[in-house]
């Protein structure tokens, strides 16, 4: 009979979707710490009266639900959408381009859902930071970029974990998003174990597979732990 754990080439297709989950969760935080840490930034550095504004158009999407802001990029990305069809009508391309249903337009919904849970950590650990700091920089003859690297950056470290964790840890889990805009072979480890729950009715199975996801979860977590105890020794020397 089929092999549940086994694929047509004989690898471990749980160990796939696990690792694909977790490739897919990285890149979505790497891009979202890429795209948020200027945003967070620029925010922090703005005049006060515009601070919650901006803020308020980082926060916007979440009056809106999930679902329907992931049925709008698929009306965006895909064959028949408006890109497509407004660059076909611009005659910049001769066909339809293939981003949806596919690891383009995964990484492109991730992205959009999870970049304010990384701007929000960013926003609040810059707003602290000492502009003294970099006055004093300034003064010895150290350029803006050299100032960035070593002051603004490595006082922002904590910013920078927080918001990773807030984006890796729902990424891997993530359900909704692989379903309707991934494809088949984007399929991370949400969906699978709805399909051994609901589909297979195999519970012993899928609630092992659930607690292999929740040990992966928990390393992070206990790594960000231990670096927050560290930065509370080091406030309080």
């Amino acid at each position: 009979g089929l092999n549940p754990f086994a694929d047509k080439s004989g690898s471990n297709l749980y160990v796939h979707i696990y690792l694909l989950s977790i490739k897919t969760a990285i890149t979505t935080t790497l891009i979202c710490l890429l795209a948020g840490y200027p945003i967070a930034y620029a925010i922090s550095r703005s005049r006060e009266k515009w601070r919650n504004p901006l803020l308020l158009a980082i926060m916007l999407p979440f009056w809106t639900s999930l679902l329907l802001r992931v049925y709008a990029w698929m009306g965006l990305l895909s064959q028949n959408g408006i890109i497509n069809n407004l660059l076909l009508r611009w005659g910049w391309i001769n066909q339809p381009l293939d981003m949806f249903y596919n690891s383009f337009s995964l990484n492109i919904v991730m992205v959009y859902t999870y970049l304010p849970f990384m701007v929000l950590p960013l926003y609040t650990q810059l707003l602290k930071l000492d502009n003294r700091l970099l006055e004093a920089s300034a003064d010895l003859g150290a350029g803006p970029v050299k100032s960035f690297f070593s002051i603004t950056l490595p006082l922002s470290k904590s910013g920078i974990i927080a918001g990773s964790m807030l984006v890796f840890i729902p990424s891997v889990g993530e359900y909704v998003i692989p379903d309707l805009v991934g494809g088949p072979d984007n399929s991370m480890i949400g969906k699978t174990l709805w399909q051994v729950f609901s589909g297979l009715n195999n519970w012993p199975l899928a609630s092992a597979l659930a607690v292999v996801m929740v040990l992966i979860l928990v390393v992070p977590m206990m790594l960000f732990q231990r670096f927050e105890e560290r930065e509370l020794e080091k406030g309080a020397e």
